[in-house]
């Protein structure tokens, strides 16, 4: 049973259930390395503005980051009060949503952090302001990082998984609406086995436990090459959402082609970086952006629905106002259902050069005449 579509959650999911139940109630949520977990503050921000976002990373922090004694009089008593980290969001008179990230690894600082985590309070007595949410994230301990939570811990807590997102949904999400470099989300598209989790490939492989250690690694490189796999501490570089937009950042420099592969390897893994980099090879056959900016209605057109693609990526990612007009008249020589996928993105309010779409022209006459392919509200 894929786990990518029973007893876990998507990352919007996880919102929803942390708005409803966070000011209560805290929430683990456990998630693969680099599947977006730290992208849930900035959702839980976007559907809560009035409340205060507040990232506190336990990774680098030791109990005497926590709280720092200061000396105090009550009552002619000598008292110790304690000075609270201010990554942990007290100081604030507004309602804060609170991200405890990477909760399960350090032991110590996971103790501390259990008053706050149950009871919005801290050792010093002090509470968060009213209706504050706290949720925390951790990888999976099955991932071997050293996430771990005891059984009375997690009795005490609401723990959900969160699956990776599918390589449509991250490109369709994340990749276009962010501007990744063309050749990722041409990638991506193409390789749609990226979005798999290690738990899913082991589903897929049947009884790892009965497999030798030449046969799992036969099996694994021929199901999937590409991502992370606590059994194979051999993949030292991988492919995760996280890693990609590394990937995008390397290959938007332009650098020479020696230095761009070294560096995609020391990002997602030797075999990862050569598939992408047959994407980059294939970018180089697209029509130049000046030429679709200096004559639309000549510039050449892609032979294959994977080209063409890749030039309605390269534009989303680096669309400016002065050429947009002649974009749009490009853009109607494209497949329709390419003029879909660029006009919906552009749409998309997360989308980074949205304003400088929609307020074109010929955008709003594509709109007016093509109303069917993007009913609904835009997302």
């Amino acid at each position: 049973m894929n786990l990518t579509s029973t007893n876990v959650l998507d990352i919007n999911e996880v919102v929803e259930a942390i708005t409803a139940i966070g000011p209560k109630r805290t929430v683990i949520v456990e998630a693969d390395m680099g599947s977006g977990k730290s992208t849930l503050l900035k959702l839980l921000h976007k559907r809560l503005p009035d409340y205060v976002p507040v990232y506190f990373d336990s990774t680098t922090k030791e109990i005497g980051d926590m709280f720092v004694p200061m000396f105090d009089k009550i009552d002619d008593t000598n008292v110790v009060r304690y000075g609270i980290n201010e990554e942990l969001g007290f100081h604030y008179s507004k309602p804060v949503i609170l991200m405890i990230d990477e909760m399960g690894k350090n032991a110590a600082v996971k103790n501390a952090l259990l008053r706050i985590v149950l009871e919005r309070e801290t050792a010093g007595g002090r509470k968060l302001p009213e209706g504050s949410i706290v949720f925390a994230t951790t990888n999976l301990s099955a991932e071997g990082v050293g996430d771990m939570l005891l059984p009375h811990h997690r009795n005490r807590l609401i723990v959900v998984r969160m699956r990776k997102s599918t390589a449509p949904e991250w490109v369709e999400n994340f990749a276009r609406p962010n501007g990744l470099h063309p050749s990722v989300i041409g990638w991506v598209n193409e390789t749609p086995q990226l979005g798999e989790s290690f738990t899913d490939v082991d589903l897929r492989m049947g009884d790892v436990g009965s497999m030798s250690g030449v046969e799992f690694s036969r099996r694994l490189d021929e199901l999937n090459p590409h991502i992370y796999h606590p059994k194979a501490p051999w993949r030292t570089a991988f492919v995760t959402w996280r890693s990609l937009e590394a990937a995008s950042d390397i290959l938007w420099e332009n650098l020479p082609t020696q230095i761009t592969l070294q560096l995609l390897i020391g990002a997602i893994g030797e075999r990862s970086a050569r598939d992408l980099m047959a994407f980059v090879q294939l970018a180089d056959d697209l029509p130049k952006m000046a030429e679709i900016q200096s004559d639309p209605m000549n510039a050449k057109i892609p032979d294959t629905a994977p080209a063409k693609m890749m030039v309605v990526d390269r534009a989303l990612a680096t669309m400016e106002y002065e050429w947009v007009s002649n974009w749009m008249q490009y853009l109607a020589r494209l497949p329709r259902e390419l003029q879909g996928v660029f006009v919906n993105t552009a749409r998309k309010d997360s989308y980074v050069k949205r304003n400088i779409v929609v307020n074109c022209r010929e955008f709003g006459d594509w709109c007016m005449e093509n109303g069917w392919m993007y009913a609904g509200d835009k997302k």
